[in-house]
């Protein structure tokens, strides 16, 4: 039910082209995936996402939980059928949210407890509890719960975590029994190279359906991320795809397929979008600049997306500046088009043989650059 079967890899680096196999369809990698923390991509129904040609999205453990509860979505017939999505849907197990509240939470062995920042409630977060949440929520894929230090944490600190996430790994697998699920384990480690081999080796071995690398994007800069890429990917399961978790940029999301990586997410597309910001061929537009006022271009004329085909920048940066909703919701609808069609865009690379860890589709004189100024 979870296969996942590699088709093309590349004679230049790692990189590979692969499928993953769900209950409700397959994921074709690399591949990006938007992130629906409360069981919706902010701003964008599901028939809007559908096309931007996602086919796996993210809903977070953590935050469905406070609001409305999974018992609720349980009721409704899951995850899929409560949000309208009938695609492959991944949930995070909540670790990084406990990372990002560390001044309401208290960590032991045993879990994590915190105090609620929606109504402040005390609330208790455990292996067993996270992956019972997952279950009731039905998503294809569940994360193991795990403790996520920040960069700035000590080595002997990220020693401990790593440790205490591999304890919690074993008891997330004892608990987990649902045959149309699969879950996957978290590799940790910071940025110490011995650190993320031991948890490499570890969590390698319990040989569940996937792999994830955590720990980055928790302030370390761009080139330690890409350090921890290049190291940790030759030490996990060449048959299991591997999901390199919170990173939505171009250059380390090509240098991370080089390197052997297949899967991945981040919020940056919606949230740029909220703000007025596109991604147009790898640069960073802020559409309420005064320049845009009487541009009437598209906003990408390579684009197949809502904002790009039906309306100007002038259009897009008056709603922007008029603080419309429609404004941020186009936005997002091509922050998420761009990010998706880049990594079809290396996917067609590796299939040809022209892919690189400085892979950018509109440089290209391959089959990609074709593709990408054709919607």
């Amino acid at each position: 039910m979870f296969n996942f079967q590699i088709k093309n890899c590349c004679p230049n680096t790692r990189a590979r082209t692969g499928s993953f196999f769900t209950p409700h369809g397959q994921v074709l990698t690399p591949r990006f995936m938007p992130v629906g923390t409360s069981g919706t991509v902010k701003g964008i129904s599901s028939e809007q996402l559908l096309g931007t040609d996602a086919e796996m999205i993210l809903a977070n453990t953590f935050h469905l939980h406070l609001q409305p509860g999974e018992q609720i979505i349980s009721e409704a017939g899951g995850i899929h059928k409560f949000m309208g999505w009938d695609r492959p849907i991944l949930t995070d197990s909540g670790g990084f949210q406990v990372f990002s509240l560390a001044n309401l939470n208290k960590i032991d062995d045993q879990g994590v407890s915190f105090q609620s920042p929606r109504d402040g409630r005390h609330i208790e977060f455990t292996p067993e509890i996270a992956i019972e949440i997952q279950m009731a929520l039905g998503a294809d894929v569940a994360m193991a719960f795990d403790e996520c230090p920040p960069f700035s944490a000590s080595e002997n600190d990220i020693e401990l975590a790593c440790l205490r996430t591999h304890k919690w790994l074993e008891r997330c697998v004892s608990k987990h029994n649902k045959n149309d699920q699969a879950l996957f384990g978290i590799v940790q480690g910071g940025c110490f190279p011995h650190l993320r081999e031991m948890s490499a080796r570890i969590v390698s071995g319990f040989e569940l359906p996937g792999i994830a690398i955590g720990g980055v994007s928790v302030g370390e800069d761009s080139n330690e991320i890409n350090k921890i890429v290049r190291y940790i990917t030759p030490l996990l399961p060449e048959n299991r795809p591997r999901y390199l978790m919170g990173i939505g940029t171009l250059k380390e999301m090509a240098i991370a397929v080089a390197n052997g990586v297949d899967l991945f997410d981040c919020v940056l597309p919606t949230r740029l979008g909220r703000h007025g910001s596109v991604l147009i061929n790898g640069e960073r537009w802020n559409l309420k600049n005064s320049c845009f006022k009487n541009d009437f271009q598209p906003l990408d004329k390579t684009c197949s997306c809502e904002a790009c085909q039906k309306h100007t920048r002038a259009y897009l940066h008056h709603l922007i500046r008029s603080n419309e909703l429609l404004g941020l919701t186009l936005l997002s609808l091509h922050n998420l088009t761009h990010l998706i069609r880049f990594t079809k865009a290396m996917r067609l690379a590796i299939e040809e043989g022209s892919f690189s860890e400085d892979f950018a589709p509109w440089d290209s004189d391959s089959k990609a650059r074709n593709t990408w100024y054709c919607p």
